[in-house]
């Protein structure tokens, strides 16, 4: 094993990957996040890939990608990325490859915490120019990117179609937009293309996502500091300054706090902000563009959205079908993400058996596009025969379908119809408890994996089970 060069004078996280990058162990202490938070959220990791745990890391940069294919000891000085939750750090990194027999089985990464709060004010933005380069993926928005158009769009169905239509006139006005759609959609590639359409909102794209800012700090970001409003306060422009002029795009808006919320909607009505600290208004010109990923009628009930902000966007609203709701489009990103992996990758992909083509076809995809895209690179860059078929598929995707009883390992598919679950807001409260108990039981306690069977998004199963008494 090569000896590193550089180290880090403690540890806060570990991670470790097996050789196929599924997460097989991690921990995290961290002091800016609530302990019992942090236990909930890394426990999520466990069963996982990597790159679903972190899906907007570019794995060829990766430290452990590089890691897994070198067998070298990786350290990198500086890295800020986010995870699935929405959590945003700033680390320091050294990586080890785990060989056993002289084969490269695993790999191990150390990271020191070095986040500050500038990371929170100035880095968790990205401020996206449209003229440089962006790589084609449906559902992933990077800083940096070349503008994705209308065309860019993949699809059959006429509802998606519609949704492409109303998104061209919505990005004619400085009207607000809200986009709903589940994870993993496009809602970005959307917004990229709205931005793009229309040359007045070209200066700049400047995008957040909600979820990401702690809440101590989410006012100062949206409107700016004065110095001395706070400890550590100094004369900083927020996210409505910066993209005067162009687009703010608001991601998972109901994590915005409420109070905050009604702040946003005078800013959408008059068109000015005050920053923290300060008694002069700034007027500032900007097309707000929001997106959710739950139903915008239960997030009110929830009382995780103002009525009176939802009805000021849902003028302009798009929605955005899931996967499982356009079937007609998945095996156009089969066939484009073969394509791209298999050029990548330099396999020569014959062609899907039908007994795999069949199962993709019915998976429900609670991952959306991203997770089929995933599953797609993941099959190509480990296959070694010109045909996949489902024993390509990879190990986490096998469990889920075993999960729900479904012995379809080298059987021809015909015969073990995938089952899904009915939605959670069919049922009445007493069925609403033993589904969720179902769930819970068939993935050990996993509240991810759980939400994921029961079609619904992580923080309203969090939701529904305190509203039952879950413990």
């Amino acid at each position: 094993m090569n000896k590193p060069t550089k180290t880090i004078s403690y540890v806060d996280s570990m991670i470790i990957v097996d050789k196929y990058l599924n997460v097989i162990h991690t921990n995290r202490y961290n002091p800016r996040f609530d302990k019992e938070k942090m236990k909930n959220e890394y426990e999520d990791y466990h069963g996982k890939k990597y790159y679903e745990v972190y899906p907007h890391l570019d794995l060829k940069e990766s430290t452990m990608t590089q890691c897994l294919k070198t067998g070298s000891v990786i350290y990198r000085d500086r890295q800020s990325f986010a995870d699935c939750n929405g959590n945003k750090y700033t680390t320091r990194n050294i990586t080890y490859p785990i060989i056993r027999f002289g084969e490269i089985v695993g790999a191990v990464e150390l990271s020191q915490d070095i986040t500050v709060l500038s990371d929170y004010t100035d880095d968790s933005i990205d401020v996206l120019n449209t003229k440089d380069d962006l790589p084609k993926e449906q559902g992933t928005m990077h800083a940096g990117s070349q503008g994705f158009t209308f065309e860019h769009i993949m699809t059959s169905n006429e509802a998606t179609r519609e949704s492409i239509r109303q998104a061209r006139v919505f990005a004619l006005n400085r009207n607000p937009v809200l986009i709903y759609g589940e994870t993993g959609t496009g809602k970005e590639v959307f917004v990229e293309a709205m931005v793009n359409s229309n040359p007045a909102f070209q200066k700049q794209l400047v995008a957040q996502n909600c979820a990401a800012i702690p809440e101590t700090l989410f006012e100062s970001m949206l409107f700016g500091s004065k110095k001395g409003a706070f400890t550590g306060a100094e004369d900083r422009k927020g996210l409505f300054e910066i993209a005067d002029g162009g687009v703010l795009f608001l991601d998972e808006l109901n994590s915005m706090p409420l109070h905050l919320q009604a702040k946003l909607l005078r800013v959408i009505q008059d068109g000015v902000v005050r920053p923290v600290g300060s008694t002069e208004d700034k007027k500032v010109n900007v097309k707000i563009i929001a997106a959710v990923n739950q139903q915008p009628s239960e997030l009110m009930r929830s009382h995780l959205l103002r009525e009176d902000l939802f009805y000021r966007l849902s003028g302009n609203m798009i929605t955005l079908l899931p996967l499982r709701k356009r079937k007609e489009d998945i095996k156009l990103f089969i066939d484009y993400y073969a394509k791209t992996y298999s050029k990548e990758y330099n396999k020569r992909i014959e062609t899907f058996s039908p007994s795999l083509m069949e199962l993709l076809r019915q998976y429900h995809w609670p991952g959306n596009v991203r997770e089929l895209k995933h599953i797609i690179e993941s099959m190509i860059s480990l296959a070694e025969e010109p045909v996949l078929t489902t024993h390509n598929l990879p190990i986490y995707f096998r469990e889920m379908l075993q999960y729900e009883d479904q012995e379809i390992l080298g059987l021809p598919l015909e015969t073990q119809p995938l089952m899904a679950m009915d939605p959670l807001k069919n049922v009445v409260e007493t069925a609403e408890r033993a589904h969720i108990e179902k769930a819970l039981e068939a993935t050990q306690g996993n509240v991810s994996r759980a939400a994921e069977l029961l079609g619904i998004p992580r923080q309203t199963l969090r939701y529904r089970m305190d509203k039952l008494g879950f413990k």
